[in-house]
């Protein structure tokens, strides 16, 4: 589709992500799929409409280009280009925020 921006994932994102999907995954497989799924899934929307999640408050100095969504207690921030997606982190919503 046109217009559509390309998803690029930063290492320690997808790490992290990865990290989060094998602990899951101890208690239940289906329960890690169905983790990375909705991820997944949201990020094929923002790829659409890249602006339809909120401002990423946690952004020191956003303008508007970082933003973010949560999916099962994990939130996704990701910063908008004119050609990608670029996600950075993936933090459980437990953990201390921490401003970047």
């Amino acid at each position: 589709m046109e217009g559509e921006r390309k998803i690029i994932w930063e290492t320690s994102a997808l790490e992290t992500l990865i990290k989060a999907l094998r602990w899951i995954s101890n208690d239940s497989i289906q329960g890690a799929e169905t983790v990375e799924k909705s991820i997944v899934e949201k990020l094929q929307k923002a790829r659409v409409n890249p602006y339809r999640f909120p401002r990423d408050q946690m952004k020191i100095g956003n303008t508007g280009n970082f933003r973010y969504f949560i999916s099962h207690s994990y939130r996704v921030s990701y910063r908008i280009t004119e050609t990608e997606i670029r996600v950075l982190r993936v933090r459980h919503v437990k953990q201390n925020p921490r401003l970047y």
